[in-house]
Parts: C-alpha cells; sequence; structure tokens
C-alpha cells in the first residue's frame, strides 16, 4: 500500500503478508532524501506509521532508507518491532501451521 494513512501522517509503503504467508513479517517503509535513514525510522516511530497495522498481531519490520544525491549512494536501516495480539482477539486470529499444503 502507497501512502498509508497512519498516526499523524502517511506512510510511504507499507507491505502486509497474505493470510497465507501469515507468519511473514509486514513492513512500513519510510524513503527520505539527504536526511539518513536514522531520520526516516525516527519519523516512523515520532508519527506513530506502525499504528495503521493495530489489527496485526506479529513481527513488524521498520525500514528506513535514505539517498544522498551528492553521493549517488544509499543507507538503510531497519529494525523489528513486534507485536503482542490485541486482547480478545487471541481465539479469532488463525494459528498458521507450517506443515499444510493451503
Amino acid at each position: 500500500m502507497r501512502e498509508l494513512p497512519a498516526g499523524k501522517g502517511f506512510a510511504d509503503l507499507v507491505f502486509l503478508p497474505r493470510p497465507r504467508h501469515a507468519e511473514k513479517p509486514a513492513l512500513v517503509v519510510e524513503l527520505k532524501w539527504d536526511k539518513g535513514a536514522m531520520a526516516a525510522i525516527r519519523q516512523v516511530k515520532e508519527k506513530g506509521y506502525a499504528g495503521a497495522l493495530a489489527v496485526y498481531a506479529g513481527e513488524i519490520l521498520l525500514v528506513g532508507i535514505s539517498y544522498d544525491r551528492r553521493t549517488r549512494r544509499h543507507e538503510a536501516r531497519i529494525e523489528r518491532l513486534e507485536r503482542p495480539a490485541p486482547r480478545g482477539l487471541e481465539e479469532s486470529v488463525p494459528s498458521v501451521d507450517n506443515n499444510s499444503k493451503a
């Protein structure tokens, strides 16, 4: 999803795993120019972009990518955010069986 409304703004990109790959992490990606990957991660945290995934119970990766126009290089930072299942949804969230061939 591009420009997903989240927290106090819009997350640049959000990737959610398909139901048959529920064990995979969700990704919240923030892109920056000339500001550094840490600035991108900081923005994701400060503006609460991961809050858009409130009903998602699983691992979330926060990805910050910055491109330096002068050097033409990019830098990336990835941080892991683990969320417990929301209260009351533990029973309604289907478990993942890695041995099934669905």
